[in-house]
């Protein structure tokens, strides 16, 4: 599985970005995408992810603020992220895999990771 994300940015602390990732090859072997970051110095950590099914999962500090879709035709997922904060900044990766857990396993599908900055 191939996974390209596209996105990202600098913004200021109250402001939106939406992250895309769209994969390709085996996707049959995939069923949930989602998004993890990891900032400097800090573990990586799921950030949303979403099952083919159109089930969500949101780390607690993203509630309210991200949401994470899919479009099944395209086997894309996105992630709109509104009143962002400096506590954001991050670099996100693209995951695919038959689970996403908050701890990445080793069976997961990585695409390049973008840089999201929220400046204060």
């Amino acid at each position: 599985v191939q996974l390209q994300a596209s996105g990202g940015g600098l913004v200021h602390t109250g402001g939106s970005l939406r992250l895309s990732c769209a994969a390709s090859g085996s996707i049959f072997s995939i069923d949930v995408m989602g998004w993890y970051r990891q900032a400097p110095g800090k573990q990586r950590e799921l950030v949303a992810a979403i099952s083919s099914a159109g089930g969500t999962h949101y780390a607690d500090s993203v509630k309210g603020r991200f949401t994470i879709s899919r479009d099944n035709a395209k086997n894309t997922v996105y992630l709109q992220m509104n009143s962002l904060k400096p506590e954001d900044t991050a670099v996100y990766y693209c995951a695919a895999s038959k689970i996403l857990t908050v701890i990445p396993g080793t069976s997961v599908n990585w695409g390049q990771g973008t840089l999201v900055t929220v400046s204060s």
